[in-house]
């Protein structure tokens, strides 16, 4: 994604303490029904679209966006006809 690396994402989410930075590959059209994490994730829409569905609504996401899940927190998620792609920081500990 432009000039931003993934190791620049990694090293800022570590700075943060974020504990797991992985890159998320999804095929085209998948969903996933709501659904929660035992921990907090802050993540950027590489390649591709995706739909964010939370108490907040849904939320359109396209490369170069970013968006927040906190722990627990219920949540749908749905990706985009060409695939999506998807650097995630998770944040396993209560900090």
């Amino acid at each position: 994604m432009g000039s931003r690396r993934f190791a620049e994402f990694e090293a800022d989410a570590r700075a943060r303490g974020f504990d797991e930075i992985v890159e998320r590959r999804w095929a085209p059209g998948t969903v996933l029904e709501s659904h929660a994490h035992p921990f907090a994730v802050e993540a950027l829409v590489i390649e591709g679209e995706m739909w964010l569905v939370s108490s907040d609504g849904e939320r359109h996401l396209s490369p170069g966006e970013s968006f927040s899940v906190p722990r627990d927190a219920p949540h749908g998620e749905r990706y985009g006809a060409a695939g999506t792609t998807v650097w995630v920081a998770r944040r396993h500990t209560r900090s």
